[in-house]
C-alpha cells in the first residue's frame, strides 16, 4: 500500500478506481531528479530555520544522493502503487532514514513542489534543445561551405523563380533555426524563476531564504506571488509555442529536401542511414526521416493547444486540472528532440547534384527578372521590360529554345531594348550578380552572410557554455 501525504480528513480510504484514474506517477516519474534535487535544497532550507538540524539535514541528503544513484537502475519504478513522484520519492527517503522523512514536507506543498519540479525538468530540456539546434545550424553552414558555388532554383508557388546559391538557400533556415533558438531563450528565462516557498497559496508559514533557495537550484530569480506562482503553467506554454514554431520550421526544411530528392527533381541524395525501403518495390528509396519530422509538428502543435485549453477556465490557484500540463510538455519535448537530432543527421550526410540543379536553374528561365531588370537600368520603363521578357520566353517557348540558345543578336531582333551585355545575363550564374544588396544572393554577400553567420554562431554557442 502506498502512502499519502494527506489523509488525516478523510474516514475511509479512495476507491481504487479513482486511484488508478488520478495516479500520476506513470508520466511524472522523469521527473525524479528535479524532485530529489529540490528536496536536497528544501532540508537546507529546514536546517536554516531551526525545522531540522545539521546531522538530520546531512543525513536526508546523504539519502537524495543514494536515491538517485539507485533511480538509475532500468527497474527502479516497477511494481510501485504510489500516487506520484512527490509521494514516491518521500517513500524512498523514509525507506532510508525513518521518521525523519516526515520533516521534510515541513512548510511546502506539493503545488509548489511539482511547479518547481517542472521547472527544473523543462529548464535542462530547454538547454539541450538549443544546443541541437546550434549543432544543426553547424551542419548547415557546413554544408554551405563544402558547396560555396552551388546554384538552386529558388521557388515561388512550387515554380521555378529565381536562381539562388545554396548556399544562400541553407542560411535562409539558419536564420530560422536562430529565431528559434532566440524563443527557447526567452522561454528559458522565463521557466528560470524558483515558485518554491509560495506554499500551497498563500506563500510558507516559515521564514525561509528564497533567494538562497533560489541559488542553490541554480535559478535566476524568485516568484513575487505566491497565487501565481503555483497555478502559472505560462512557462511551459512557452515552451510549447517555441517548440512547435522550431517543428514548423523542420517540417519545411524536410518539406523541401523530400521533393529535392524526388527523382522529378534529384537535387539532393539522402543517405542510407535515414532512408528506408519497401516491401514490395524494391527499387524504392523512401525519405522516412523527412516524413517522420513532418508528421510529428501536429502532436507538437496540439500540445500546445491542449495545455492552452486546460488552463483557459482555471480559477486561481491551484486545480487538480494542472496534473495534465505534465503529458504535452514531455510528448513535445520529446518529439522536438528527436526530430533535431534526425534533421542534423540528415543534413551531415546529404549530398547534392549540382550539375541538375544548375541545370534546372538554366532551363527555365529563372534568368528573366535579371533580364528585365537589365532593360530597365538601361532606360527601359520596367513595365515595358517585362513585357519585352515576356514576349522573349513565350517565342522562348514557341521554338524550343533555352536562354543560353539566344546571341545578342537574336535578343535585339525580338526588341532593339537589348543591349549587347544582356547575353550575359542568360547564364543563372550570372545572373546572382544582380543580387548585391545585403540579405541578396550574391556570391560577394553569401560569403559575407555565412561569415556572419558564424560569428553569430559562435557567439551563441559562448552564450550556452
Amino acid at each position: 500500500m502506498s502512502m499519502k501525504l494527506w489523509g488525516g480528513r478523510f474516514a475511509t480510504g479512495s476507491d481504487q478506481l479513482f486511484e488508478q484514474f488520478s495516479s500520476s506517477l506513470g508520466f511524472d516519474q522523469r521527473l525524479l531528479e528535479a524532485d530529489v534535487v529540490g528536496s536536497k535544497a528544501f532540508a537546507s532550507a529546514l536546517e536554516k530555520v531551526d525545522i531540522l538540524s545539521s546531522d538530520e539535514r546531512d543525513c536526508i541528503r546523504t539519502a537524495c544522493d543514494e536515491i538517485l544513484k539507485e533511480s538509475q537502475a532500468p527497474n527502479y519504478f516497477d511494481n510501485v502503487d504510489d500516487e506520484d513522484i512527490h509521494t514516491f520519492v518521500i517513500r524512498k527517503l523514509a525507506e532510508k532514514v525513518g521518521e525523519l522523512a516526515e520533516k521534510i514536507h515541513t512548510g511546502r506543498s506539493r503545488n509548489e513542489q511539482v511547479a518547481t519540479d517542472l521547472r527544473i525538468w523543462l529548464r535542462e530540456e530547454i538547454r539541450d534543445d538549443r544546443v541541437r539546434l546550434t549543432e544543426i545550424m553547424q551542419s548547415l553552414l557546413s554544408f554551405a561551405r563544402r558547396e560555396p558555388s552551388a546554384v538552386l532554383p529558388g521557388y515561388t508557388h512550387l515554380r521555378r523563380a529565381q536562381p539562388v546559391l545554396w548556399a544562400h538557400y541553407l542560411l535562409a533556415y539558419f536564420e530560422m533555426f536562430e529565431r528559434d533558438w532566440e524563443r527557447l531563450g526567452i522561454a528559458f528565462d522565463r521557466t528560470n524563476v524558483l515558485p518554491l516557498g509560495s506554499g500551497a497559496l498563500a506563500g510558507s508559514g516559515f521564514p525561509f531564504d528564497r533567494q538562497e533557495m533560489a541559488e542553490e537550484l541554480g535559478f535566476a530569480s524568485i516568484s513575487r506571488n505566491s497565487l501565481d506562482a503555483i497555478s502559472d503553467r505560462d512557462f511551459a506554454i512557452d515552451f510549447l509555442h517555441a517548440a512547435s514554431v522550431t517543428m514548423l520550421h523542420l517540417s519545411r526544411l524536410a518539406e523541401d529536401w523530400i521533393i529535392y530528392s524526388s527523382e522529378e527533381f534529384s537535387f539532393i541524395e539522402l543517405d542510407d542511414k535515414i532512408t528506408s525501403g519497401s516491401s514490395l518495390m524494391p527499387q524504392k528509396k523512401n525519405p522516412d526521416a523527412f516524413e517522420l519530422v513532418r508528421g510529428k509538428v501536429g502532436p507538437v502543435v496540439g500540445n500546445l493547444t491542449a495545455l492552452m485549453m486546460t488552463m483557459k477556465g482555471l480559477p486561481l490557484a491551484y486545480n487538480r486540472d494542472l496534473q495534465e500540463d505534465k503529458i504535452p510538455v514531455f510528448d513535445a519535448a520529446d518529439h522536438l528532440a528527436g526530430s533535431l537530432e534526425i534533421t542534423r543527421l540528415s543534413i551531415d550526410t546529404a549530398t547534392i547534384n549540382t550539375a541538375a540543379m544548375e541545370t534546372a536553374a538554366n532551363e527555365s528561365w529563372s534568368c528573366a527578372t535579371e533580364l528585365a531588370e537589365v532593360l530597365a537600368r538601361n532606360g527601359v520603363p520596367f513595365h515595358r521590360a517585362h513585357q519585352i521578357v515576356g514576349t522573349l520566353v513565350l517565342e522562348s517557348l514557341r521554338v524550343k529554345k533555352q536562354p543560353q540558345d539566344w546571341t545578342a543578336e537574336q535578343l535585339q531582333y525580338i526588341a532593339p531594348e537589348f543591349g549587347t551585355d544582356a547575353v550575359e545575363f542568360l547564364s543563372a550564374k550570372k545572373a546572382l550578380e544582380n543580387h548585391k544588396l545585403p540579405g541578396g544572393t550574391a556570391p560577394s554577400v553569401v560569403l559575407k552572410s555565412l561569415e556572419q553567420a558564424e560569428e553569430r554562431l559562435a557567439n551563441m554557442r559562448d552564450e550556452q557554455t
